[in-house]
């Protein structure tokens, strides 16, 4: 009998920790873009790092450094970038990414290669301020 009470306490908080979690997903996401701070590193390397209040995850400060890169190669006169690196880390709400893209003229080899103008036209649709 004890035994039972048991698996029935533990599939009702398996139960309200499934509410839980799907509570905190229907929250409005309510982002506060807090600055992008850019560096040229060395030709067609650029090192870009972000604030932001309120991101859901790791992915939401990713979004970010990525606008700025598809408007800074924008500005620059380029057509694409490549996404060799992003840290991020959050503390105090405060979350932070620190990224590092390449920007050409031309498609750069491999996976990560942004087309710059359909990125930025997504980030402006997406209500995310770029550089």
């Amino acid at each position: 009998m004890r035994g039972l009470a048991i698996i029935t306490l533990l599939v009702i908080a398996t139960g309200l920790s499934a509410c839980t979690e799907e509570a905190a997903s229907d929250a409005p996401f309510t982002p506060s873009y807090a600055g992008i701070e850019t560096r040229l590193l060395d030709g067609d390397l650029v090192q870009f790092e972000v604030e932001m209040r309120g991101a859901r995850d790791e992915g939401d400060v990713k979004d970010y450094a990525e606008c700025a890169a598809a408007q800074y190669a924008l500005i620059r006169g380029y057509g694409f970038a490549r996404h060799l690196r992003t840290t991020v880390y959050e503390e105090g709400g405060l979350w932070r990414g620190d990224a590092v893209y390449t920007i050409s003229a031309a498609l750069p080899p491999g996976l990560k290669t942004i087309d710059a103008e359909v990125a930025a036209l997504a980030c402006a649709e997406n209500g995310i301020p770029m550089v």
